[in-house]
């Protein structure tokens, strides 16, 4: 059953995978490429786009009052999320490296891009620049999160959770008490791989 269930979740990866090849296509095909990690827009699209742009005033005007009276409410979280992004980043810097652990990168999960889509305005790349702050470092606490439980309780809930992390369906099966010992030691371990792995990904001082 084990076996059965590692390769249903080595297929998942790899459709992952294949979906991510597939979606890159479809970006190629809205004219941009990323270029040494950044993002190249041609100057055909860059015209056409702006030529799409919303104004302010009717941008405003289309939004109505109530969208306007509740943003206050909206960007008053920034605060807590802001917060929650370093205690998180302090908390895995100390004790990540207690556990021999890779630690997160932030930068795979808060990314900054969409603000530079020509036919946005200024309220509209603002919002951007605020979701993709908020929902990026949601991603990245939660992955902090999700390694700190495969390291001190992976195991399964009895009932379906919604929304699991992508470690989940790795973890020990509800009540199975034979397997918990040598199953919480065999988590720990995989994800001290994944911190030599990493290391070996990445080239010595001075190196290409």
């Amino acid at each position: 059953m084990r076996a059965e269930i590692d390769d249903l979740i080595a297929r998942i990866r790899s459709l992952e995978g294949e979906l991510e090849n597939r979606l890159a296509e479809r970006r190629r095909a809205f004219g941009y490429r990323m270029r040494q990690g950044r993002i190249v827009i041609s100057r055909r699209v860059r015209k056409r786009q702006q030529a799409l742009k919303i104004g302010l005033h009717r941008y405003l005007l289309a939004s109505g009052v109530m969208a306007v009276l509740t943003a206050p409410f909206i960007y008053i979280v920034v605060l807590p999320i802001a917060a929650l992004d370093a205690f998180a980043s302090l908390y895995q810097s100390i004790c990540f490296r207690v556990y021999g652990l890779a630690r997160v990168r932030r930068r795979d999960y808060v990314v900054f891009d969409r603000h530079k889509l020509p036919y946005l305005n200024v309220i509209q790349k603002l919002n951007c620049l605020y979701c993709a702050y908020a929902n990026g470092v949601l991603a990245y606490v939660a992955e902090i999160a999700s390694r700190t439980e495969q390291y001190w309780c992976p195991i399964k809930h009895a009932a379906r959770v919604t929304g699991t992390h992508r470690r989940y369906d790795g973890f020990l099966e509800y009540g199975d008490v034979a397997d918990y010992p040598e199953g919480l030691e065999g988590q720990r371990q995989k994800l001290k791989q994944e911190l030599e792995a990493g290391k070996a990904k990445t080239p010595p001082e001075g190196g290409a």
